[in-house]
């Protein structure tokens, strides 16, 4: 038996960047972070990279269960997750996400960063399937590094974004922010669909 599965690794990691996609949640990162202290992002970073890996963590040890007790499908998780960024991506289409009352106050680390754009429906049904095909020690190990490293590389990737907002300035920060809001809005929308389709699916 091996003591660690590369296959299963690659695979996950894969998996689980593909859905989480880094370099896509930088301008999302820097137009809910901007206006802040350096400082302040930066705890923000690592606060949102350690929510989502509570969050996945969680599903990966106990999330069909979860799931089976509230009686909650995986489609309804991805339209519920599809419906919250959706509204997220509006304030940030029009501009109300730049207000005092919506930045200073809120932690967008927890919601919407943490989860559901980090930790989403996504990320976690990837999860819970990888964690249930899991079937000896080699893989489950395989399985839990590909989630930690996947968070690291989430972290990191968020920390040193923190860069490219002392380099584009308040401007390019604007219209970073109104296309991360178009970008956050059809991911939104293909979660919603998606789960439709699985409902459908489910009943046919």
């Amino acid at each position: 038996m091996s003591f660690f599965d590369t296959a299963t690794f690659g695979s996950l990691f894969v998996t689980l960047f593909v859905i989480m996609d880094p370099p896509g949640t930088i301008p999302i990162f820097l137009a809910l972070t901007s206006g802040r202290a350096a400082k302040v992002q930066r705890r923000m970073a690592w606060q949102a990279a350690a929510v989502a890996l509570g969050v996945i963590t969680t599903f990966g040890l106990f999330g069909q269960q979860i799931l089976d007790y509230l009686h909650v499908s995986i489609p309804a998780l991805q339209v519920s997750g599809g419906i919250l960024l959706l509204l997220i991506a509006l304030d940030l289409l029009t501009g109300k996400i730049e207000e005092p009352t919506q930045t200073k106050d809120v932690n967008v680390a927890l919601v919407p960063l943490g989860t559901p754009l980090l930790a989403g429906p996504g990320a976690i049904v990837a999860v819970i399937l990888a964690v249930q095909k899991a079937d000896t020690g080699g893989e489950e190990f395989a399985v839990w590094t590909a989630i930690v490293v996947m968070h690291v590389v989430m972290w990191l990737t968020m920390r040193f974004s923190l860069v490219i907002i002392r380099i584009i300035h308040e401007g390019g920060v604007v219209l970073i922010t109104r296309l991360s809001g178009l970008l956050l809005s059809a991911i939104a929308v293909q979660l919603v669909a998606s789960g439709v389709y699985g409902f459908i699916h489910d009943y046919r």
